[in-house]
C-alpha cells in the first residue's frame, strides 16, 4: 500500500477549482470560529457569560465557535461585548 502525505495530498485537492472554494469557504468560517474563542477565552469569559454580555442566545455563541455561518450584526455585538473592534478585510 502506497502512503501519501497529507500536504501533497491536499496540494493536488486544491488543483480542482470547486474543491479550492469549498476549502477557502471552510477554511475562512474556521478563522473567525477561533478567533472568537480565542477572544472570549481571553477576556475570561464562558460562552453564557459572552451572551448574556452581547445579547444573544449562548447558542448562537457555540453555533459561532463551531465554525457555522453568522451575520456581521452578531459578530458586532460580539465585539461590543469584548470591548474589541471587528475587523473584516479582504486579502489575496
Amino acid at each position: 500500500m502506497t502512503t501519501i502525505k497529507f500536504n501533497d495530498y491536499l496540494r493536488k485537492q486544491l488543483e480542482d477549482p470547486k474543491f479550492k472554494a469549498g476549502f477557502e469557504l471552510e477554511s475562512a468560517k474556521l478563522a473567525s470560529a477561533v478567533a472568537t474563542m480565542a477572544a472570549r477565552e481571553a477576556a475570561g469569559l464562558t460562552q453564557r457569560e459572552l451572551a448574556k454580555k452581547a445579547n444573544v442566545p449562548q447558542s448562537t455563541i457555540a453555533r459561532i465557535e463551531r465554525g457555522d455561518n453568522t451575520s456581521i450584526d452578531t459578530m458586532s455585538k460580539i465585539a461590543f461585548a469584548l470591548v474589541a473592534r471587528l475587523t473584516i478585510g479582504f486579502s489575496k
